[in-house]
């Protein structure tokens, strides 16, 4: 394999493994013992390493290295500003009638919500990633790329807490209806509407990563490192 693509595919497999919690946050990332894990030499590992660190996956602790875990209260101030990136989403189409959504966009989103309807994903890491496929793609389609880079780094600190522990179905299922809702307000130009959806779907979706990342950290002391 050449060294270009063995070092993105350990840099992937490495950021798989920290965000779904695979390698826990507790434990030291040495490089002789990912170099074994991944059946490669330390360079690629080293290198891979270096960019999660930059990233902001990775930090760096009194005794190395470690995967990124915000404290409990931390969250908070990453879910205001995750709201005030996706509200501005909505209220800019609001205050300029000018601007509109790309519409077939947020279509081909409401449809996989839809399919998800019929058959609700149940592993967290599904969960998750079409969560935030979902928020990404809404607040890009309302035409300000700098909004979207800055949720994406807000998902890449708060993913790793968000696949601590489980969620029940109907709770995915509830989920699942929230988007829907979104979308379709959305789509038929009802922006208020959509914008009291989406603050009440963010406050109630906080509430739950609070509660859970609360559960982890007194079972396992492992959000403050």
């Amino acid at each position: 394999m050449p060294r270009r693509d063995l070092r993105e595919k350990v840099y992937l497999s490495l950021r798989r493994d920290l965000m779904s919690g695979a390698i826990p946050a507790t434990e030291r990332l040495g490089e002789e013992r990912l170099a074994e894990l991944y059946g490669v030499s330390r360079t690629p590992v080293r290198e891979a390493l270096a960019r999660l660190l930059a990233d902001g996956l990775v930090l760096r602790g009194h005794d190395g290295l470690h995967a990124y875990r915000p404290h409990v209260d931390d969250l908070a101030g990453l879910y205001e500003l995750r709201q005030t990136l996706e509200i501005r989403g909505i209220v800019r189409a609001i205050d300029d009638v000018t601007l509109h959504h790309d519409a077939p966009a947020i279509v081909t989103e409401l449809e996989l919500w839809r399919q998800a309807r019929e058959a609700p994903p149940t592993d967290i890491t599904d969960v998750v990633s079409m969560d935030e496929q979902f928020h990404t793609t809404l607040l890009s389609a309302s035409g300000n790329p700098a909004l979207t880079v800055a949720l994406r780094a807000v998902n890449a600190k708060v993913r790793p807490v968000r696949m601590v522990g489980s969620v029940s179905l109907q709770d995915i299922r509830a989920q699942v209806d929230e988007h829907i809702t979104i979308a379709e307000a959305v789509l038929e130009g009802k922006l208020d509407e959509a914008r009291t959806s989406l603050l009440a779907h963010l406050g109630s979706h906080e509430k739950a990563v609070i509660v859970r990342a609360e559960q982890a950290a007194s079972m396992a002391g492992a959000l403050r490192i």
